[in-house]
């Protein structure tokens, strides 16, 4: 038996590869099947199954390409209500992998349809549990995500009930059995994740504190509180995973790639992905910034809608690349416009009056694009306006515009794109500034 863990750290996204007996199964894929037919390629084995522990919000699968290209059968909760096909399994089944079985483990709670799915090893002992979105190391799944989305549509604190009874199926476990869940620290399915992206049943009974909760109703108070925001596109992924998405590769070369002479639709989003000195050295005057890195497609996702098409802009053809790629990631490919190589534009933005700022904070209006729940104490300016950076296109006309702006977060990179989005959706030439790194000179 060979077990790999592929972790995505831009989505801190956890999945797995199981072989045995020249056979190998699948638990929540990500977008590009690449690293698990390297997988089975290596063990010299082929991939005869897919294992969903629900339809997850913050990726697209790659369950339905798996199935279609290479014959493997998906197994999920028949209560998902999916469109392609598969074998539906609930509490007790088991499947057999080679010399191993699966069994199918019902724990809702992040969702209502969620399953886990518990590996005996070639002798029958309990071996690790593949926990999906119900439980993370040092937490459990958030239970706010399912009000609008998918095939059952369950209210937070009805979730969260069924969390507390889902965490006595992990209690009845034997401490030494592996925890392998779907999602690490960065991950906005919970709110206290751990760094660490493997445990164990008897570490998260003793140090995990959802399991330090005896009665239910301080346990739905505690999990529904101080939850992080929820990015546009989660509705979106839960139902485009109910019905499986096309080839990553197919899809990728689906995405027009623009060069020489060609008419951009004024009335379409830009993203430009370069690094922010770039991208205030020049740039299209409607752009934002929304610049590549390690959390691009959560912010993406965040700040363009599931419906809304954009152009995709880069420094060179490899970052190109590098962008549509992770913005397949999270089933977005269909709405980039074009993608292009450009380096110019007539709009900068200019330096930040920063000793000016230190003198007078008042002569400005600053704009505080932080989430509501990073404000631990008092702000760093006391006329600041908050507006976290994933509502900031939709709240622009709350900001005003008799003062220069000044845009600032914790630390600078949403700083870059909430100064971007401020200055594309302004039309009376008020001065907008970027504080950036320089926050650090105030906290």
């Amino acid at each position: 038996m060979n077990i790999k863990q592929i972790y995505d750290k831009g989505l801190a996204h956890g999945s797995y590869a199981i072989e045995s007996d020249g056979q190998v199964a699948l638990v929540d894929p990500g977008r590009d099947p690449q690293p698990y037919l390297d997988f089975a390629e290596a063990h010299n084995a082929r991939i005869v199954a897919v294992f969903e522990t629900h339809p997850h919000a913050d990726f697209a699968s790659s369950h339905l390409e798996f199935h279609q290209k290479h014959g493997a059968t998906i197994y999920v909760n028949p209560e998902v209500g999916v469109s392609y096909p598969h074998q539906g399994v609930t509490d007790g089944d088991e499947i057999k992998i080679g010399r191993v079985v699966l069994r199918t483990l019902f724990t809702p709670g992040h969702s209502p349809d969620h399953n886990s799915y518990l590996l005996l090893d070639e002798a029958g002992h309990a071996h690790s549990v593949y926990t999906g979105d119900s439980l993370f190391v040092g937490d459990v799944g958030r239970p706010d995500l399912r009000e609008g989305a998918g095939n059952i549509q369950v209210k937070r604190e009805g979730l969260a009930k069924m969390m507390f009874h889902t965490l006595d199926v992990f209690k009845n476990l034997s401490d030494d059995v592996l925890v392998y869940p779907a999602h690490g620290a960065g991950s906005l399915c919970g709110k206290n994740m751990s760094t660490d992206t493997v445990s164990t049943i008897g570490r998260e009974k003793s140090e995990n504190w959802a399991f330090q909760v005896a009665k239910e109703a301080d346990f739905v108070k505690a999990l529904l509180e101080d939850q992080p925001f929820i990015p546009k596109y989660f509705t979106y992924d839960v139902d485009i995973n109910r019905s499986g998405v096309p080839s990553f590769e197919e899809s990728l070369e689906a995405v027009p790639r623009l060069t020489g002479e060609f008419h951009m639709d004024p009335t379409v989003l830009v993203i430009d992905t370069r690094p922010q000195a770039l991208f205030k050295a020049g740039h299209m005057q409607r752009a934002i910034n929304l610049q590549d890195g390690g959390k691009f497609e959560t912010w993406l996702g965040s700040i363009v809608a599931p419906d809304e098409p954009f152009y995709l802009i880069a420094e060179d053809e490899e970052a190109l690349d590098q962008v549509v790629s992770k913005t397949a990631k999270i089933g977005y490919e269909k709405l980039v416009k074009g993608g292009l190589v450009n380096n110019a534009g007539a709009q900068i933005t200019k330096k930040v009056p920063l000793e000016a700022l230190k003198a007078n904070p008042q002569d400005f209006t600053i704009v505080d694009i932080r989430n509501s729940n990073e404000h631990t104490g008092e702000a760093v300016f006391s006329n600041a306006h908050n507006i976290p950076l994933p509502e900031l296109r939709e709240r622009l006309t709350e900001i005003p515009t008799n003062k220069p702006i000044i845009v600032h977060c914790a630390g600078g990179y949403r700083s870059a794109a909430g100064t971007s989005i401020v200055q594309s959706g302004l039309s009376n030439g008020t001065p907008v500034y970027d504080l950036g790194e320089a926050i650090n000179q105030f906290i």
